[in-house]
């Protein structure tokens, strides 16, 4: 993990936030590199499950949301995680990953009494300092904000910053029936920041304060819902192989049911073999009529749906796919790292698909004179218009190799002396670093091939 933690800074893919004040814990900024592959990843997704799909609709909705929506989904009762504190150094940690990764055992259902009971017994300390730790309690993992110009219940408000992104859609489900021409079953699909007060040490950024998440909740007729659970279990599978995710690197786990959200009938957790072990990477939930029927008793609001056929109403179920974007991030670094050796020397490179990868095509003068920069640079204006491009001229050949293999670039493309003669580049790949001579004028046609 370390590797892929120096290679994330040295390349630009990923930077401690605040760093220069010392950072500030679970939280990271997205560098020039990163910010390219994660944007790819986002188009991947939308292209993959909302636009070569007939029955899918992309909504942004908004972070700060009515303190009731949060009432309503049951956020504000059960969004907890059980916490102990330290009473020396007052570092707080969560009491049921101390017990699993101390114990190896599964704690899922336990109370707190029941937690630290386990803590007391097993004489468990600070991680940090070997102090006491207190009873373990339950903490709401939302961030509170105010709106209102004055701090004072006369003219604020308490607001929470949303913790995850579905509830925008629910609460705006019949808004989209009514301006779009939809009929179940359909779903909605949305990328977006949710917001998580986690206290636990994070794995780079596998848990974050400001995850970002990719979900879709498809509304289906209540006794089609396993149908569709199934379908969109097997167009998970697909996605994981249209991105190139390796699939010995995955797995499928069926959640028990007293494991399971209160309100899902099925779930089906992917998890992605990370250097730190097998976590989970995104989930399959069937989550029922729970959310609609919960916004719609609680706003008053009706969500339910004619049926043309027999006239009756109903709340539609909810298959929800959900995605963490960091997470498939990291696991994408990770799935693709790769090592061999060049002439005695190691070389790291990044074996990303064309599809996600920051830049596609790199293209080098081989020297700055006898005009082969110029033709360089009106291949690389040329080329940039359809495919994703890097002009790079800094350093001898063999680095500018290195540099673009470490940010996973498919090809360089180099001029040199020959090319003023007979108008032909050299072709590098990334992966087998084969070198191949083509024709300038051949150049946008071979690239289609590569990257189709």
């Amino acid at each position: 993990m370390d590797e892929i933690v120096s290679l994330s800074k040295r390349r630009g893919f990923v930077y401690p936030s605040s760093e220069i004040y010392g950072g500030l814990a679970n939280t990271w900024d997205y560098g020039p590199i990163g910010t390219l592959m994660k944007n790819n990843i986002k188009n991947e997704w939308i292209k993959f499950f909302v636009n070569l799909r007939e029955d899918m609709l992309l909504i942004d909705s908004a972070i700060l949301l009515n303190p009731m929506v949060w009432k309503a989904s049951g956020h504000l009762e059960n969004f907890t995680d059980p916490m102990t504190d330290c009473l020396s150094c007052k570092k707080r940690f969560r009491a049921d990953h101390l017990l699993e990764e101390i114990l190896k055992i599964k704690v899922e259902g336990l109370s707190t009494k029941d937690m630290t009971k386990l803590l007391k017994d097993n004489k468990i300390k600070c991680p940090n300092c070997g102090g006491e730790l207190t009873e373990v309690r339950y903490y709401n993992l939302m961030f509170q904000t105010k709106i209102g110009p004055i701090e004072n219940e006369d003219n604020s408000q308490n607001l929470f910053l949303r913790p995850e992104t579905a509830q925008g859609i629910f609460i705006n489900f019949d808004n989209i029936i009514k301006s779009n021409r939809v009929k179940i079953p359909f779903g909605v699909a949305q990328i977006g920041k949710s917001f998580r007060n986690e206290i636990t040490a994070g794995n780079f950024i596998f848990r974050i304060l400001e995850p970002e998440i990719m979900e879709l909740e498809y509304f289906v007729r209540e006794g089609k819902d396993m149908e569709f659970f199934e379908d969109w279990l097997s167009y998970i599978k697909k996605w994981y192989q249209y991105i190139g995710i390796k699939d010995e690197n995955l797995k499928y786990v069926e959640i028990d049911e007293n494991e399971r959200a209160h309100y899902s009938k099925r779930t089906v957790d992917v998890y992605f073999n990370f250097p730190f072990g097998f976590k989970e990477l995104s989930g399959l939930a069937n989550r029922g009529d729970y959310d609609l029927k919960r916004h719609s008793e609680f706003s008053g609001k009706e969500l339910s749906i004619l049926d043309e056929n027999t006239k009756d109403r109903y709340i539609p179920f909810v298959i929800e796919p959900s995605f963490g974007l960091d997470r498939l991030f990291l696991a994408l670094l990770c799935d693709s790292y790769s090592k061999d050796e060049v002439a005695g020397e190691e070389r790291i490179f990044l074996k990303l698909s064309h599809k996600v990868s920051p830049y596609q095509v790199a293209i080098f003068p081989l020297m700055k004179k006898d005009k082969i920069d110029d033709i360089a640079y009106k291949i690389y204006k040329e080329l940039k218009l359809d495919f994703r491009c890097v002009y790079d001229d800094g350093g001898s050949i063999g680095k500018r190799y290195r540099r673009q293999d470490e940010i996973g670039t498919c090809k360089c493309i180099t001029v040199d002396s020959l090319s003023l003669n007979d108008d032909t580049v050299t072709i590098r790949d990334r992966d087998t670093m084969k070198q191949t001579r083509h024709k300038i004028k051949d150049l946008k046609k071979i690239l289609n091939k590569c990257f189709m």
